[in-house]
């Protein structure tokens, strides 16, 4: 490999180490001035050297990020943070700034998980993906390099026709960021009956695909509203009486076209049994689950799916975290968090 090659591929990686060291940094400031909690303690949590922490609560004070107390602004986000992580026993919350309640949260929480993503992905990993819109915002924030025995499975099937929000086309542009292998399910995302869905599992060769979901090591998904400008509609997948079906029986949401109510349970209807994904329960025994998602469209779906799939880490925007947070809470909403960061 060439000098300049080596050069053009070394300041993508110095970048994403900034960004990543920085958020380190800025979460042992927190620690550290808000939390009171020793160096040796943030040390242990983050699991960095004690030596590393001195270093990073200095540069903190140098660069200007911690005066008395955090900024007010970055202050109130991780303030948010920590009660998401407390109230549903994430490992993780990733809350990015919105300027308002009226600003579209696509971009910020797209923008937010393809950082996020940047920095979790590693050689030999099994990552599961879903699709939408969230996910393909994230695309241009992921600095792309090439990682070693890396997969990426399609965890639900595809739409005949060519369109920018197929889960298929997702799948394959994330893989092609790190050169990674793909793995997709050949089939229509809902068929006609069970008959049809047992037949292409068993007969028609895509069982493999459907077994890998249990060996992912980590599932990417995001999650669908229930109103008519949610994709599901938009691809004419389901009609507006298969809405109003689904809406007298509580859904709330859908995830990979699973639909669930807002407690977290699969609704009773026809249509769950007829999508070509893969099982909920394999997702959530996926050691890392990330959940990306916002919106006020979207703050029963989150409820729900945040009972459903019990994500380790969540990243969303600051209106839709203090909706969420602000909403009553029910008794599954508080595992401890010492219990979340066992996962």
């Amino acid at each position: 490999m060439s000098s300049r090659t080596s050069s053009r591929q070394a300041t993508p990686q110095a970048a994403l180490n900034g960004r990543r060291s920085a958020r380190l940094r800025l979460r042992a400031a927190w620690m550290y001035y808000v939390e009171d909690m020793t160096q040796t303690a943030i040390a242990e949590a983050l699991g960095i050297g004690r030596v590393t922490v001195v270093r990073m609560l200095a540069d903190a004070r140098e660069l200007g990020e911690v005066k008395i107390s955090l900024s007010r602004d970055i202050a109130e986000l991780r303030r948010a943070e920590i009660a998401l992580e407390e109230r549903f026993g994430l490992r993780e919350a990733v809350v990015a700034p919105l300027a308002s309640a009226e600003a579209d949260p696509l971009p910020v929480i797209g923008a937010a998980t393809g950082e996020y993503l940047s920095g979790f992905m590693a050689p030999g990993m099994k990552i599961g993906v879903g699709w939408g819109r969230t996910l393909l915002h994230s695309l241009n924030a992921i600095d792309d390099r090439p990682l070693q025995d890396l997969s990426i499975v399609s965890l639900l099937g595809g739409i005949s026709a060519v369109r920018q929000y197929n889960p298929a086309e997702f799948a394959w542009q994330f893989a092609r960021l790190f050169n990674a292998s793909c793995y997709l399910i050949a089939a229509p995302a809902l068929v006609d009956s069970v008959e049809t869905k047992r037949a292409l599992i068993e007969r028609c060769g895509i069982g493999p695909a459907f077994h890998m979901a249990d060996q992912l090591d980590a599932v990417l998904v995001s999650v669908g509203g229930m109103g008519t400008e949610a994709n599901s509609s938009l691809f004419g997948h389901f009609s507006d009486a298969d809405r109003q079906s689904l809406l007298a029986r509580g859904a709330v949401g859908n995830l990979l076209y699973n639909f669930y109510d807002i407690t977290g349970r699969l609704v009773d209807h026809p249509l769950n049994q007829r999508v070509m994904s893969a099982p909920i329960e394999a997702l959530c025994r996926t050691p890392q689950r990330i959940l990306t998602s916002g919106g006020p469209d979207k703050i029963e779906a989150l409820q729900g799916a945040l009972t459903l799939l019990r994500p380790t880490v969540l990243i969303t925007d600051e209106v839709t975290a203090n909706t969420l947070l602000a909403q009553p809470a029910a008794a599954a909403d508080r595992p401890a968090r010492r219990q979340a960061a066992q996962r």
